[in-house]
C-alpha cells in the first residue's frame, strides 16, 4: 500500500456515506424530541390522575357528611368539586390522546430510521422513508394540538378553583381582611384596564 492511497479517497463513496449519516441523524433528533414529549405528557397525566383521585376523595367526604349546614357554602362547594372533577376527567382523556399520538409518532420515526438503512441497500426504496417520516410528523402535530387543548382546560380548571376559593374567603373571613384584599383586587383590575 503506497502512502498516496491513504490520501486519495473516493469522493463518491465519501459523499454517499455522509449523505447516509446525515439522513440517519434527522429521525434520531425527532425520536429524542418525541421522547421528551412522551415523558412530560406522562408526568402531566400522572398529576391529573392524582388530582382526580383527590377530588373524588373530597366529593366522597362532602356527600357523606352528616350535618351539611356546618360546611360553609356546602352546595357551591359540592357543585365546584363536581365541575372540577369533570374538567380533570376531560383533561385526562385529552392527555391520553396526546400520549398515544406521541407514541405513534415515535414509532414512525424509528421506522423512518429503519427504512433509511434499508434504502441504503435497496436503492429502489429510497423514497420510502419520506412518507413514513411525514406520517410521524403528523402524529407529532396532532399530539401538540391535544396538548394545547389540555393546557387551556388546565387554565380553566385553575381559574374555577380560584374563583371558588375567593368566594369562600369572602364568606368566612373577617370583613376587615376581605375589604383590604377586595381593594387590592379592584386596584389591579383598574391597572389592567389601562
Amino acid at each position: 500500500m503506497a502512502g498516496g492511497d491513504l490520501i486519495n479517497i473516493n469522493p463518491n463513496a465519501l459523499n454517499s456515506t455522509i449523505e447516509f449519516l446525515t439522513a440517519m441523524v434527522t429521525p434520531t433528533l425527532l425520536i429524542s424530541a418525541t421522547g421528551s414529549l412522551v415523558l412530560s405528557t406522562s408526568t402531566r397525566l400522572g398529576r391529573v390522575v392524582d388530582r382526580a383521585r383527590e377530588l373524588e376523595t373530597r366529593l366522597s367526604d362532602l356527600i357523606t357528611v352528616e350535618d351539611k349546614t356546618t360546611i360553609p357554602l356546602y352546595e357551591k362547594r359540592l357543585d365546584t368539586v363536581v365541575k372540577l372533577l369533570d374538567k380533570v376527567t376531560t383533561r385526562s382523556r385529552i392527555l391520553q390522546k396526546a400520549l398515544s399520538a406521541f407514541y405513534f409518532g415515535l414509532n414512525f420515526f424509528i421506522l423512518t430510521s429503519v427504512t433509511i438503512a434499508a434504502a441504503a441497500f435497496f436503492t429502489t426504496y429510497r423514497w420510502l422513508p419520506i412518507p413514513i417520516g411525514i406520517i410521524g410528523i403528523m402524529f407529532l402535530f396532532w399530539g401538540g394540538v391535544q396538548m394545547v387543548r389540555e393546557t387551556r382546560l388546565a387554565t380553566a380548571t385553575i381559574n374555577a378553583e380560584m374563583d371558588f376559593t375567593w368566594t369562600l374567603a369572602k364568606t368566612v373571613a373577617p370583613r376587615e381582611i376581605i375589604s383590604r384584599y377586595t381593594k387590592m383586587i379592584d386596584e389591579n383590575l383598574e391597572k389592567t384596564k389601562d
